[in-house]
């Protein structure tokens, strides 16, 4: 790709002004750790909402996108869009949950759910865990992702792509704390998808439009197959075993970064970063909106028309640079360069804060330092960031594949959703529990892995080492838990009076706080949010893919029943003992 001028303007002016907010909030991040890695506790809903969205696109994200529908059709996607239904529970039961317990991190939560050493193990074992080795694995594929895209269009060689990415994103996100992240977030995410969209404008022009990719995919694929949105059950794109764990097990049953059962992670930290409980479940609905329904469809369109443009490419994911290189004219180029920089910038920048505020909450203050200012937290994160970066590029130059990095990670995190469900709703759940669990999805998915062959990036065996891992740590976690002490019953009260969840599940602790009966019309708001995302996503699918009636038919129902769904979670913040 050659970049003129007016390109590299345009990608400089970015960069000025992604350090100029580093600059500018790094006097309010450095006052405190609450200041440095939750913005004080005063975000709004709809700040905190997008940058969530902006965090879970990142430069791999279109690449992967397009590999999975190169690979195995639109409905290769059920991949990652099964987890509307995790992210909907989030909405309706966990948000304000996660507000009520006021931690600093979900790993502290460990310490206010459970009792003892093994409290204390879990949260300094958790935090490390994510940190270190989940952390560094999911910059590793950012980065890896941006790296291919830097390399075809500037012909820079994966070392220094990565020196330079970790450079001038560590600077502003190691000054600015998490308000100057969720401040560049926000026109990080309208740049990104501004680039996006015109980016399959120019694919759709340079393929005949819309028609001309449809009559194309038809004439080298009779049977419509790479445009199925729902496959057949003899689909050879997408197996009807992998579309069956999709759907029925992979959203509940694995732990993956911004899609985690019972919210975690930096979907956690915005949601605790907010005003109050009304502002945590307003973020975490938009989050899975945007996320879900707004943001696909210029990828998919970018990814077929690759599959016209550059049939039989070795890495299917590369289809999307080569249409950025082969037909982007003249600033474009370089505003398209700059949505990938700031798509990679704003991933990158909540993984460091979100990974120091573990190491600075959950093992430096915890274990190691406990009296000390505020200010010195603050300055101890700054040094936390820069150490993950080092580990993090190591990381990167081991990964290869964007889409096999996601199921690696999620098959290591296969069986433990249950339990984070449960956690909140269950008073038998101990610290020993989550430990179990932890450990035996780690060894399982490793044993599967390599001693039975199960591949990841084969549909059906990652279908099968889901269900093999998921069947086996669920079994082990179960035992450990009747095997094990439950927890003090002091502990479990006031946890119970704390967050009040409600449900069956507390009646034998706390009977008072019980509200079994509000859980039926928190999953009928789940569904209802489900039904919101989905009709969202496919009406706008149907409006691109020349099937007018359904598109806009669903578009008219998701918009009436998110007006429905957000007046029904109008509920007052004290009546606690309510679900929604």
């Amino acid at each position: 790709m050659t970049l003129t001028a007016v390109d590299w303007a345009v990608i400089l002016a970015y960069f000025v002004l992604s350090l100029v907010v580093g600059v500018v909030f790094s006097g309010r991040a450095g006052t405190s750790s609450t200041e440095y890695f939750l913005s004080g506790r005063s975000m709004p809903w709809w700040l905190a909402g997008t940058s969530m969205v902006a965090t879970t696109f990142a430069a791999d994200t279109p690449l992967a996108v397009t590999g999975l529908t190169v690979k195995h059709g639109i409905a290769g996607n059920w991949l990652w869009w099964s987890f509307v239904m995790s992210g909907m529970l989030t909405v309706v039961f966990y948000a304000r949950l996660w507000r009520r317990a006021g931690v600093m991190t979900d790993a502290e939560f460990a310490e206010l759910r459970y009792a003892g050493r093994p409290a204390a193990f879990l949260r300094g074992f958790r935090a490390c865990y994510l940190a270190l080795a989940v952390n560094s694995i999911i910059i590793g594929w950012v980065t890896s992702a941006m790296a291919k895209i830097v390399g075809l269009t500037m012909g820079v060689d994966k070392w220094q792509a990565i020196v330079v990415l970790f450079l001038v994103t560590g600077l502003y996100s190691t000054l600015s704390g998490l308000w100057g992240v969720v401040v560049t977030d926000f026109f990080q995410f309208l740049l990104a998808m501004t680039g996006c969209i015109v980016l399959a404008g120019f694919a759709l022009g340079a393929v005949g439009g819309l028609d001309g990719l449809l009559a194309a995919l038809h004439a080298r694929y009779p049977d419509d197959a790479p445009l199925r949105v729902v496959p057949g059950l003899d689909s050879e794109w997408m197996p009807a075993l992998a579309f069956f764990v999709y759907l029925g097990v992979n959203w509940w049953a694995s732990w993956y970064p911004g899609a985690e059962p019972g919210g975690g992670g930096y979907v956690a930290q915005r949601i605790l970063s907010t005003r109050d409980e009304r502002h945590a479940l307003l973020a975490a609905l938009w989050f899975n909106i945007a996320h879900y329904a707004l943001r696909p469809w210029p990828w998919i369109l970018v990814a077929l028309t690759s599959m016209v443009l550059y049939p039989g490419l070795a890495d299917p994911e590369l289809g999307y640079v080569h249409v950025m290189v082969d037909h982007l004219p003249p600033f474009w180029r370089g505003f398209l360069l700059a949505a990938f920089f700031a798509a990679y910038m704003s991933t990158i920048s909540t993984q460091l804060n979100w990974g120091a505020s573990y190491l600075v909450n959950d093992v430096y203050r915890r274990f190691w330092a406990r009296a000390r200012s505020e200010a010195h937290y603050a300055g101890v994160g700054r040094l936390a960031t820069v150490a993950m970066m080092a580990v993090s590029g190591v990381v990167t130059l081991s990964i290869e594949s964007v889409e096999g990095a996601w199921k690696f990670l999620l098959a290591l995190g296969a069986g433990t959703g249950l339990v984070y469900l449960l956690r909140w709703y269950w008073w038998r759940i101990n610290a020993w529990s989550e430990v179990s669990a932890m450990g035996a999805a780690l060894v399982f998915s490793l044993a599967a892995q390599w001693g039975l062959g199960l591949s990841s990036d084969d549909p059906r065996g990652f279908a099968l080492l889901l269900l093999t891992t998921t069947t086996a740590t669920t079994a082990v976690w179960l035992a450990v838990t009747y095997l094990t002490p439950a927890e003090p019953r002091e502990t479990l009260t006031a946890f119970a009076a704390r967050v009040r969840a409600g449900g069956p599940g507390w009646r034998a602790i706390a009977p008072d706080a019980a509200g079994g009966q509000r859980i039926g019309a928190g999953l009928l708001l789940w569904v209802l949010g489900c039904a919101v995302v989905y009709l969202g996503l496919f009406g706008i699918g149907g409006l691109l893919l020349r099937r007018p009636l359904q598109g806009v038919g669903a578009l008219a129902a998701a918009a009436a029943l998110t007006w429905y769904l957000v007046r029904a979670t109008r509920v007052a913040p004290e009546a606690g003992d309510r679900v929604v």
